[in-house]
């Protein structure tokens, strides 16, 4: 297989070694074809041993993708326009949305994206806080705006995600967006399943044709990411022209597994620890884990992150695997910083966007 480095791997460097080590034989074998021993050629052309399955580091992509928007914002703001500005609404005091929306807050701001935070208290009402996000849609100087999930039981997430613009719902959201996504044209595409979308193409992963299995089917992550590997990749907005099976909670363990056994990457975004195990996964599949869940860790009794994949297990078998934390998590964040872009510079301002109130 080749050796080409993909952003975010280091097998390349990994694979040279066995085979710097055999000699002998196998130098007699390289010479019968033509090679010689560390020849390039041999190098990309060695058979190898199996090897755990490279890591596929989110945070390199992510600083990758970061890097890109610095760039971006640089030559917007020196062609004479206005900074870009990002207003995140935070409802109540769970300590997770809190360091959600202080990561989303640093990178804007690493960036050089401007961005405000809007505390409101958990009482808040829905009326009140349909009245601030329509203050926001009106104020030219916002170019992104996103109300941090999940919200109080007492108001409605749908009616809260539909009432921000969607000119400047860098969350993807809103279902002018979500419909425009289904449709394969330009839209505000959500964070996290863009972020997966992008380490799957960044690292050189397959799609074409290949079987895919999605676990989870919310309407946040799961679905979307279904729908950027499956549709077509001629479109507006290509997609990876695979082969999607979608699993959900009803789904059984047994025929998840007759599922999963048989794809050529699997996507775990279903929130439920070790879901996918070795034994589920074929030969050489790719493992992306969306999965996040703060559990208690057995030795130290301190609280850690996991994700929805045996991740020791499965890359034994795997080709590929995302970690958690530090796999699809900083991709998300970097997504948002693009989207923030894409909203300040009106690149998505169709006709049918255009007809809609503020």
């Amino acid at each position: 297989p080749s050796l080409k480095r993909a952003a975010g791997c280091d097998r390349a460097q990994k694979c040279q070694k066995p085979c710097q080590k055999r000699d002998g034989a196998f130098s007699s074998w390289l010479s019968c074809l033509g090679l010689a021993a560390g020849s390039p050629e041999a190098l990309v052309t060695l058979p190898r041993c199996r090897e755990d399955a490279v890591v596929i580091s989110g945070r390199k992509l992510a600083r990758q993708i970061r890097q890109e928007a610095r760039h971006e914002v640089q030559q917007w703001v020196a062609a004479g326009n206005r900074r870009p500005h990002l207003s995140v609404v935070l409802v109540g005091e769970n300590p997770a949305s809190h360091s959600y929306v202080l990561n989303k807050t640093k990178a804007a701001a690493d960036v050089g994206i401007s961005s405000e935070t809007i505390l409101r208290p958990a009482s808040i009402s829905e009326e009140e806080l349909l009245e601030l996000i329509s203050k926001l849609n009106n104020d030219a100087a916002v170019d992104g705006l996103l109300v941090q999930l999940p919200l109080p039981e007492h108001i409605d997430e749908r009616r809260l995600c539909n009432a921000v613009s969607p000119h400047k719902d860098v969350d993807g959201f809103h279902v002018i967006n979500v419909g425009r996504m289904c449709l394969d044209q330009d839209s505000m595409l959500p964070a996290t399943p863009w972020g997966v979308w992008e380490i799957i193409r960044r690292t050189g992963i397959p799609t074409l044709g290949r079987n895919v299995v999605v676990a989870g089917r919310s309407k946040n992550v799961g679905m979307p990411i279904a729908m950027l590997l499956h549709t077509d990749g001629s479109h507006e907005r290509p997609g990876g022209d695979a082969t999607v099976t979608i699993s959900h909670r009803y789904t059984p363990k047994e025929q998840l597994k007759q599922h999963t056994i048989r794809a050529d990457i699997v996507v775990a975004a279903a929130g439920i620890p070790n879901l996918i195990t070795a034994d589920m996964i074929k030969e050489g599949a790719a493992v992306i884990d969306v999965g996040i869940t703060r559990v208690q860790d057995p030795v130290t009794a301190k609280p850690r992150l996991v994700g929805d994949v045996d991740f020791e297990g499965v890359r034994k078998k795997a080709s590929y695997i995302t970690p958690v934390p530090g796999g699809v998590g900083p991709m998300t964040v970097a997504m948002l910083m693009k989207n923030t872009i894409i909203a300040a510079k009106k690149l998505l301002k169709p006709k049918e966007l255009e007809a809609l109130p503020a």
